[in-house]
């Protein structure tokens, strides 16, 4: 009778630690997961399921042939990611990008991993660093990584903490939206089916309108910060809309609230100014997110200035928007290649507290440590994808391919890949170019994957 190898211990149930279990114990290996909701709750998360969706609901774009993160969804779905099979059957209609039901999506990934023979799910806090005891453990805690155990790997490491803000943006109930003067559409009515096609709410705004709007933000009392907190800085890809007004007063006119693409059908010959847009949050089609709204303006300040924008006058919140601090590792500094603590090696990191932004670039992190760890237990030289991917230029950048000085939570992008020998110097067009790209990194890939194809149990 085979010995079954010990377990690989995992700390933190949110994306990354849900999918580095499933990956883990897909092979073989068994799996104790630990997740410290209920017993300590955080400022971001309502439940206590696994994979909890705290912020956008949206996976961003879903075009493998002409986006990067499409390219890593692609990735995630052929290493048999539970993060993407969910989502797939969660899905709701976004254009071309992929939205989730955040609470069936949560739930579904609990029951799974909850039946899975060889995952134990156990509930409480790791305060400080993980028993000598557990030889493999994965830290997957996300940008919310208790005090206690963020404390312990700062003093083992010697390292400074890095921080950013975060931000989340509010949740309209539909019924209050007025559909007078609100519209369904996809920008450029990108999408194959209708339902694509018109999976945005969009509220419209002459200039007087944006201009009265923008004053009232500018204006508006905004949540103050701790001493401690005074010099942490935002993540530039998730900027509050106050934040981007103080930039300039077209910012948001160029950003989240540009009106390109769409055409108002209550009236079809005025260009609006500026385009507010609302995505389905749930199946239900009850709740709907502002999106790129994300905003520290305190809850008073956000209803008065929220309901300036035409058609939602009288909304009603599910949930307003709010700022937290997200804590990361400097990765090119602290890890090796293999996504381990340098000064202690039977320690993995997962997820954005190694410096990926992003849902998907987190679970995508967590697949990859799940499959190191579980390889590394049964013996296997596993190594990480090729650069030419979109997983494996996520990790060569978080591991050294980024400037430990400058270092930076990075979204997965183009600017990550190795070049291509026949498209440089720009001979072919962008899309030539990203196709040559995801064609690449898909035939690495599954190259990469050959030798795991087949996981035990």
């Amino acid at each position: 009778m085979t010995h079954a190898p010990d377990p690989i211990h995992i700390i933190g149930g949110g994306l990354a630690g849900s999918e580095a279990a499933w990956q883990a114990a897909s092979m073989g290996v068994p799996v104790v997961l630990h997740e410290m909701r209920p017993e300590v709750a955080t400022f971001a998360h309502k439940t206590e399921g696994l994979a909890e969706l705290v912020c956008s609901n949206s996976f961003r774009s879903d075009d493998d042939e002409q986006n990067a993160v499409g390219l890593l969804h692609w990735e995630m779905r052929a290493a048999g990611g539970l993060v993407m099979a969910t989502a797939d059957r969660h899905s709701l209609p976004a254009g071309s990008a992929l939205a989730i039901d955040r609470e069936p999506f949560s739930a579904e990934i609990t029951a799974t991993l909850a039946a899975h023979p060889l995952v134990t799910i156990e509930r409480g806090e790791i305060a400080g660093l993980p028993p000598a005891e557990w030889s493999s453990v994965i830290i997957a805690t996300g940008p919310l990584t208790s005090p206690a155990l963020a404390e312990a790997v700062r003093a083992l490491t010697d390292e400074t903490a890095l921080a950013f803000f975060d931000a989340i943006a509010p949740i309209v109930h539909f019924d209050s939206i007025d559909l007078s003067k609100a519209w369904f559409q996809s920008r450029y009515d990108k999408g194959e089916t209708e339902a694509d096609r018109t999976a945005y709410l969009n509220c419209p705004m002459n200039r007087a309108e944006y201009d009265a709007f923008i004053d009232a933000l500018l204006a508006a009392d905004t949540a103050e910060f701790k001493d401690w907190e005074r010099d942490t800085p935002y993540f530039e890809g998730c900027l509050p809309i106050e934040v981007m007004a103080e930039r300039g007063r077209d910012t948001l006119r160029h950003g989240p609230m540009k009106p390109v693409g769409l055409t108002n059908p209550h009236a079809p010959t005025e260009k609006p100014h500026a385009v507010v847009q609302l995505r389905r949050d749930n199946a239900l089609g009850t709740l709907y997110n502002i999106v790129g709204f994300q905003t520290k303006m305190k809850h008073g300040a956000q209803t008065e200035v929220l309901r300036l924008i035409p058609g939602l006058e009288a909304a009603a919140f599910a949930r307003l928007g709010g700022i937290h601090r997200n804590t990361f590792l400097n990765s090119p500094r602290l890890l090796d290649g293999r996504m381990r603590l340098k000064a202690d090696p039977r320690l993995r990191f997962a997820g954005q507290v190694t410096g990926v932004e992003g849902y998907v670039e987190s679970a995508a992190m967590g697949l990859l440590a799940g499959r190191l760890a579980a390889a590394e237990r049964l013996g296997r030289d596993l190594g990480t994808p090729p650069e030419t991917t979109a997983t494996g230029a996520l990790i060569r950048h978080i591991t050294g391919g980024a400037d430990a000085k400058t270092f930076q939570p990075m979204n997965v992008n183009f600017g990550l890949f190795p070049p291509l020998e026949a498209v440089r110097g720009g001979r072919r067009g962008r899309r030539d170019r990203y196709k040559g790209y995801t064609d690449r990194a898909k035939a690495d890939f599954t190259a990469w994957l050959a030798p795991v194809a087949e996981p035990a149990g």
